[in-house]
């Protein structure tokens, strides 16, 4: 019973739009976040990083600005959240060391 709950709500976020963005700590982010986000095309859990890695091949500061800004820009983001290294790591980014 619990797990079809699960299945439901999990279901019913994807289909809802609603993503989880997590935003490694950087230069202009120093501490990180993690956002919940309606409206942008994204994998349920992505970042910045993973997003660059899926379109161009690598990561680099310029293509991970750009896609930061656009989720901001494109997203409504509905929630913040402290930066979690689980999540970012489930989003299929390339670890990266800082």
């Amino acid at each position: 019973m619990v797990a079809a709950v699960a299945v439901v709500a999990v279901l019913g976020i994807w289909l809802g739009g609603i993503r989880i963005i997590v935003i490694q700590p950087i230069g202009a982010i120093p501490h990180g976040v993690t956002v919940v986000v309606a409206g942008i095309n994204a994998n349920l859990v992505d970042s910045p990083d993973a997003m660059c890695q899926r379109i161009q091949g690598g990561v680099s500061l310029l293509c991970r600005g750009v896609m930061a800004g656009a989720i901001a820009k494109e997203g409504k983001i509905l929630l913040r959240l402290p930066y979690s290294e689980i999540l970012f790591r489930l989003s299929g980014a390339p670890y990266l060391s800082q």
